[in-house]
């Protein structure tokens, strides 16, 4: 059997320690997490997405209604934006890439890069980009909508990961709630979860990573795909699952 991954993701599924990647970059984490199990990884991510775009791809993108048809199981990389700071709304955030003329949009884009860590530490990173209480609906509502289209579908998902960066101030004060309010969830569901703050919490902190804070360095990617590749084997597999490279 060469199982496929099906993988929805924020950017730490294809940045790595300079800038983003190709999804096919062998060197990123769900790639290696399947080259672990001897398969495939299809990934659909994007920028800052959270537990709301998980649902929304679930609901809106036909890719990923053909590609549920074939997956032997569902990795949610998903959590770990949420729980950043947002001193502007995310409908204004990201509504600035539509302001013309171009001038005004990169002034708009400049202002709010310069105030967002000077906001983040005076409003002590609240709010965050979504509220624990919508990670955990959306979660829910798409692991039930995944279980009701594949009852045996194995599902497992990720706890936010950590942070050092410098355009968020440092700070994230809203980690330790939404990951305790999505492991007291994903017990309840019965979703296995990844802890990325024990995985890649001393590579990030550590400064070993990409310069801007957040982002991982390939020994990140590698050990969050070999972590994951153990927690998914058990789902897929009777045996261990080999050495990632």
């Amino acid at each position: 059997m060469k199982p496929r991954l099906l993988v929805f993701g924020d950017s730490l599924s294809f940045h790595g320690p300079d800038h983003e990647y190709a999804a096919d970059e062998p060197r990123l984490w769900p790639n290696l997490t399947a080259d672990a199990l001897g398969g495939s990884a299809d990934l659909v991510a994007g920028f800052g997405w959270n537990a709301r775009d998980l649902w929304w791809s679930l609901t809106g993108d036909p890719r990923v209604w053909a590609e549920l048809h074939r997956a032997d199981a569902v990795l949610l990389a998903i959590g770990s934006m949420d729980t950043l700071p947002s001193p502007l709304p995310t409908y204004l955030r990201t509504g600035l890439r539509y302001l013309r003329p171009d001038g005004l949009r990169r002034a708009a884009r400049r202002a709010y890069l310069a105030a967002q860590p000077r906001l983040a530490v005076v409003l002590r990173g609240r709010p965050a980009v979504l509220p624990a209480a919508l990670t955990v609906r959306y979660l829910d509502m798409s692991v039930e909508a995944l279980r009701t289209l594949r009852p045996s579908l194995p599902i497992v998902g990720m706890l936010p990961s950590v942070h050092r960066a410098a355009s968020y101030g440092g700070v994230h004060t809203a980690r330790p709630a939404a990951a305790a309010a999505m492991a007291d969830w994903a017990r309840r569901r019965d979703v296995p979860m990844l802890d990325l703050a024990e995985v890649v919490g001393p590579h990030v902190l550590g400064g070993h990573g990409n310069p801007d804070g957040m982002h991982w360095g390939w020994e990140g990617h590698a050990a969050v795909g070999a972590e994951m590749a153990k927690l998914v084997a058990p789902l897929l597999f009777t045996e261990e699952p080999r050495e990632a490279p």
